[in-house]
């Protein structure tokens, strides 16, 4: 159970169910007695995500070569009938509508085949339902810029593969005045600007590191030293986000990314090693040896794409997948706010157990942050669920004031794996009349429901 849409007019939930290569359907009048209803197989290819609006289901299909182009199919919510078949560019991995249902918006990785000598352009399309129009954007535009963005912290490694190629969009928000849109480029370390009148792409933020060696990004780098415990490390984070929403409070425009991280880690090329893989520079680390042993930087899983910056053959900075947190950033891609260790300390704190996966993790991208999704309440209260893919937990934050979020609490269910999207339905359009949190986990192929009981 991976990605999930909601339909108010039929009360169904929309599921996607990779193994069965199908979209699950259930009614959820009665959210203690879902009942699954016939479900809509996916054929040629393989589905990646669903939204909905005003009764039509779109579902992000990747072709079975995942080098070609792939498909956003839209389905009737209530008898299920096909009414449009788009073609869109190479591995559609996230759909979503304009927040007036009159667009849809897909982010179209890319990704190279495993052997690495196909690679095609990362893109993004843009559906207009009235006319059936398609407009798949590239990023070829911005080839030659690689040394420009590189300097401000995004990536461009791929062997062989310019700009364009490299680039893979991963997830997409869309303002509330369904005019702008924007896209992870989570491998890149960056987030896209979309015009959507214009139809074109008006930059590209790079989204710089992260130092761990401060006391607020304080991380656990090893998964192999008997203890859990966070220390200041000479590490640097990357962003890497995958899920954006986006949210506009006190007349603000506002991203909040979940900063999972992801290695490229292919037959053909990997960029993924451990900490004592590295040849360190003497001159930057001259207790390389006392780092690199398994208890302190040797287990870390680093890159090597990054962080020899006089390319001698050594490494002048560790560079580590990912952020282990949550950001809240401007429209144009400045960090406003970032959860620096706060999903570390209050897993470790209250949930030992789960903590990076029981210390299993710890050496990897720790929690993985991979889903956020944000609820209005009461009118003026903002409220953030945060899914960790590897803790089994969903943490939740009153972001209100986003300069100053404020925890709240943690849902977990035994039995659920891997949240992999975390859906929030407001009261109005709940089958119960209270707001809603649905997760579903992707390990465990359970779903969740959780009520606002206030």
């Amino acid at each position: 159970a991976e990605i999930s849409a909601y339909d108010s007019k039929t009360k169904k939930l929309f599921v996607v169910n990779v193994d069965a290569n199908e979209i699950s359907v259930f009614n959820i009048t009665d959210i203690y007695n879902p009942i699954a209803v016939n479900s809509i197989a996916i054929n040629n290819g393989s589905p990646n995500s669903v939204a909905v609006s005003k009764g039509q289901l779109a579902v992000a299909v990747e072709n079975s070569n995942k080098q070609l182009p792939g498909s956003i199919l839209v389905f009737d919510t209530t008898d299920h009938t096909m009414l449009g078949n788009y073609t869109v560019g190479a591995l559609p991995d996230m759909v979503t509508f304009s927040p007036n249902g009159q667009l849809i918006v897909s982010a179209n990785e890319g990704e190279p085949n495993d052997d690495y000598t196909v690679d095609p352009e990362g893109s993004v399309s843009i559906i207009e339902l009235s006319s059936g129009n398609i407009t798949t954007l590239t990023f070829e535009a911005f080839n030659g810029m690689e040394s420009t963005l590189e300097a401000q912290g995004f990536r461009v490694f791929g062997p062989n593969a310019t700009l364009a190629q490299d680039i893979e969009p991963e997830y997409v928000a869309i303002s509330q005045d369904n005019e702008t849109a924007w896209v992870t480029l989570q491998e890149n370390n960056g987030i896209a600007k979309i015009d959507l009148v214009s139809k074109s792409i008006v930059g590209i933020y790079p989204l710089g590191l992260k130092d761990y060696n401060l006391p607020e990004n304080s991380i656990d780098p090893s998964d192999d030293d008997g203890v859990k415990e966070l220390n200041t490390w000479p590490v640097y984070g990357m962003y890497q986000p995958d899920a954006i929403d986006y949210v506009k409070i006190n007349g603000m425009d506002l991203l909040i990314t979940a900063n999972e991280g992801d290695a490229r880690d292919y037959d053909g090329y990997s960029e993924e090693e451990r900490g004592d893989d590295l040849i360190l520079d003497p001159s930057v680390f001259p207790n390389a040896e006392q780092l690199q042993q398994d208890e302190n930087l040797g287990r870390i899983k680093v890159t090597t794409a990054n962080g020899d910056y006089d390319n001698d053959g050594d490494y002048d900075a560790i560079f580590n997948y990912g952020a282990r947190s949550f950001s809240i950033w401007s429209s144009d891609g400045q960090l406003l706010y970032d959860s620096g260790n706060d999903i570390s300390e209050i897993t470790l704190d209250l949930t030992p157990e789960r903590f990076n996966d029981n210390d299993g993790r710890s050496d990897d991208k720790g929690a993985e942050p991979e889903a956020v999704e944000i609820l209005n309440v009461q009118g003026n209260k903002y409220i953030l669920f945060v899914g960790l893919e590897r803790n089994d937990q969903v943490l939740v934050f009153d972001i209100s004031n986003p300069f100053a979020p404020e925890f709240l609490q943690i849902l977990s269910n035994d039995g659920d794996e891997a949240p992999e999207g975390v859906l929030a339905i407001s009261k109005k359009d709940s089958p119960t009349g209270k707001d809603l949190l649905i997760v579903s986990n992707e390990d465990s192929g359970t779903i969740s429901f959780y009520e606002n009981i206030q």
